[in-house]
């Protein structure tokens, strides 16, 4: 064997072991053997939270959110985490403690606080809270959303409200706000208290019927400081509870802020109920006119009445009087000719009558009252007078 076979044959076992070795290597490299880039540790920070919402009545404000189930990392949470709360007047750099609580992961959370003293007087304004959750170190991974709620005096309470039944609804008086109070509008709650059992709210047996009346209702009074507001939109029959609380606007246009409007409210008065009882009658008629005709072919004379129809929703119908007059006598006058109805004892639905009993040659007036369901009759219209012609 010569030196160059020898030389071949050490050659080709070399680069069979290169190649080997290099196959080793990539295998180390990619597989199991050799880890990849290193990963630095998780820190365990709790998601922030992002649906922080704020409310605000009397001086308790109350504060509302959802616990993230994952940290930063995406990895389950576990075991109950700190939230501390934060609180920023418009006027402040820092966030000022308000107090801490501990919730388990994905759970809804509160938290309530009396707001200090002096973010409960003066002029209106707002204040901005915030929430941050802390890991177990104590760490986080920033603070949460701004809920904003007004801050300052909350206007003053609602005296003296009370209710009293007109033709066209509640009347509401309350005492006027005293001169050089914050301006406030007064928003009046109203609440059914005779709502229809729900058995007939679902039945649905009368598609021409009104809707059902809401049971909760809000009202707010323009120029409220009047001290006073007419409710028409109410139903007779029914039975009502008012409250009253003033209201004052604040806008909400920090940094990070969207410009908002948000309300302070003042302490809401006691109740007052109010039966809608329709105790007023109809209008009085109004345009009645008198048209007589003779008799002829056999027809007998007779005299027909109209008038303008009233609109009130719950009317019944018409009751129609005369009376027959004779040379200088006037009906109800001093010669006591007196009224008659003529129209039955059941109203008259339309706004017309025809009066087939009456002579030729005679003079007679003519009168027209209106009737609601409940029974009530207004005062009888101006009178028509008209003679029937000889035929």
């Amino acid at each position: 064997m010569g030196w160059e076979s020898i030389w071949g044959r050490e050659r080709g076992a070399t680069g069979s072991a290169a190649a080997l070795s290099f196959l080793f290597f990539a295998w180390m490299a990619t597989g199991c053997g050799m880890p990849g880039a290193p990963q630095p540790p998780s820190l365990h920070l709790p998601e922030p939270v992002t649906d922080l919402s704020a409310s605000r009545s009397g001086d308790q404000v109350t504060l509302t959110w959802t616990m993230p189930r994952r940290n930063t990392d995406r990895i389950l949470l576990k075991g109950p985490i700190e939230a501390r709360v934060c609180r920023r007047g418009s006027a402040q750099s820092e966030c000022a403690t308000a107090g801490s609580v501990k919730f388990a992961p994905g759970t809804d959370a509160a938290f309530s606080e009396s707001l200090p003293a002096e973010l409960a007087a003066g002029a209106p304004r707002v204040v901005s809270y915030f929430v941050e959750l802390d890991n177990a170190k104590g760490r986080s991974a920033g603070p949460s959303n701004a809920a904003v709620v007004p801050a300052g005096a909350a206007p003053a309470a609602v005296e003296g409200l009370h209710a009293e039944m007109r033709r066209d609804g509640v009347l509401l008086e309350w005492t006027p706000a005293a001169e050089g109070s914050e301006p406030a509008e007064v928003r009046l709650e109203r609440t059914l208290l005779t709502p229809p059992p729900k058995n007939q709210e679902k039945s649905g047996t009368n598609p021409l019927a009104a809707p059902p009346e809401p049971v909760e209702q809000n009202l707010l009074v323009a120029g409220a400081e009047r001290g006073s507001a007419l409710d028409k939109d109410i139903r007779f029959g029914e039975s009502y509870a008012y409250r009253a609380e003033r209201v004052a606007e604040v806008t909400a246009d920090g940094e990070k802020l969207e410009p908002q409007k948000l309300e302070l409210v003042g302490p809401l008065s006691a109740p007052v109920r109010i039966d809608a009882k329709q105790e007023f009658p109809p209008a009085v008629p109004t345009g009645v006119a008198a048209v007589a005709t003779a008799s002829e072919n056999g027809a007998p004379a007779a005299i027909d009445l109209s008038w303008q129809p009233n609109t009130e929703p719950d009317l019944a119908g018409y009751a129609i009087y005369r009376c027959e007059l004779a040379a200088a006598d006037e009906c109800g006058g001093s010669n006591q000719i007196a009224w008659e109805r003529i129209s039955g004892a059941q109203p008259v639905a339309a706004p017309g009558f025809h009066d087939a009993h009456v002579a030729p040659g005679h003079t007679y007036a003519y009168a027209v009252s209106a009737i609601d369901q409940e029974g009530h009759e207004s005062a009888r219209s101006a009178e028509a007078q008209e003679t029937v012609p000889n035929s």
